[in-house]
């Protein structure tokens, strides 16, 4: 699904100046690593955080060096996260390339992963930001506690909605709200502004992740059926877990136990994907995610009208309806 050019034009002449800015971060003499990197930078997504930056910095003022940094430090922030989640997940393959630790090991994934963060601080003492690296270091703090919280509840797999989404707030959320406040700190912008940017971001990452749970209900495999990835791996999402709270504790148990025991068989998994979908589990998901948006676009409405607020109305639709 391709970013409309609403998004993009605005931060158009940035985005060209960050990729041989953020290049500058591998600047290495380890043949090794300088092979990783270039293996990492052709693979690239939509970098969709920079460009949060940009936007929010725009937005709030004007884009100076710091936004540059700021932008840096979360995409190799970002990188080293979902270089140590594929790890930790075992996952071989990410948007249809070989992960890291697919190709070179865990040891190296790992050490690659903690290579980016230090990059990543590194900068932003040189460029004296230190409010923007007290921002992304809260961001992290809530991100590990998030996927820890995560990991010990799929263990006992009691998650309520409430856990639920403050595992998501700090998994996800936390990061997104970094780029808007951080852009938002970069462009000058007074705390009362920060503190609202960040807010929009945090509504969007909430809104994000319920729409990427929503994908695991979309997404089939060859023979037509859901994936039921999340299933599979034990992770309570929002529409298993609102349905869940419906069921009589004796229905209740009989899936949990299903899922405790079966999670991996693909043909256990199935019904419970199906028993989610006819009992609401869908659409409920997707009226909360709605709210998060509308609270996000509420924010954004109160700005001045711009291109980069455009951009960003534009994104947040983006984001809640994005196939992939």
């Amino acid at each position: 699904m391709k970013l409309s050019s609403k998004i993009t034009s605005p931060i158009e002449v940035e985005m060209k100046r960050f990729e041989p800015y953020y290049r500058k971060n591998f600047d290495t003499k380890i043949p090794l690593l300088n092979i990783i990197t270039n293996y990492l930078v052709r693979r690239k997504g939509k970098q969709m955080r920079p460009m949060l930056v940009f936007l929010s910095a725009k937005l709030c003022g004007e884009v100076g060096e710091g936004t540059y940094t700021a932008a840096g430090l979360i995409e190799l922030l970002h990188n080293a996260t979902l270089i140590h989640d594929d790890v930790v997940d075992e996952t071989y393959q990410r948007r249809g390339f070989f992960s890291i630790n697919a190709l070179w090991r865990s040891k190296i994934a790992v050490l690659v992963g903690d290579y980016y963060l230090a990059m990543g601080l590194i900068r932003s003492l040189e460029e004296d930001q230190t409010e923007v690296l007290r921002i992304v270091s809260k961001a992290v703090k809530a991100m590990s506690e998030g996927e820890l919280l995560q990991i010990e509840k799929s263990r006992k797999l009691n998650i309520t909605e409430d856990v639920y989404y403050e595992i998501i707030r700090k998994k996800t959320a936390t990061l997104i709200a970094a780029c808007t406040g951080a852009g938002a700190l970069s462009s000058g912008a007074s705390k009362e502004t920060i503190s609202k940017m960040h807010d929009f971001g945090e509504n969007l990452g909430i809104a994000f992740q319920i729409r990427d749970d929503l994908l695991d209900y979309e997404r089939t495999n060859i023979s037509g059926k859901p994936t039921g990835n999340d299933l599979k791996e034990k992770k309570m999402t929002l529409p298993l877990i609102h349905v869940l709270e419906q069921q009589p504790s004796v229905k209740k148990r009989k899936i949990l136990s299903t899922i405790r025991r079966h999670h991996k068989n693909e043909k256990k998994i199935a019904p419970i994907v199906e028993f989610v979908k006819d009992n609401g589990g869908i659409e409920y998901a997707r009226t909360k995610m709605s709210e998060y948006r509308d609270k996000a676009l509420e924010i954004l409405n109160s700005f001045p009208e711009s291109e980069a607020r455009e951009g960003l109305i534009e994104l947040v639709h983006f984001t809640t309806t994005r196939k992939v």
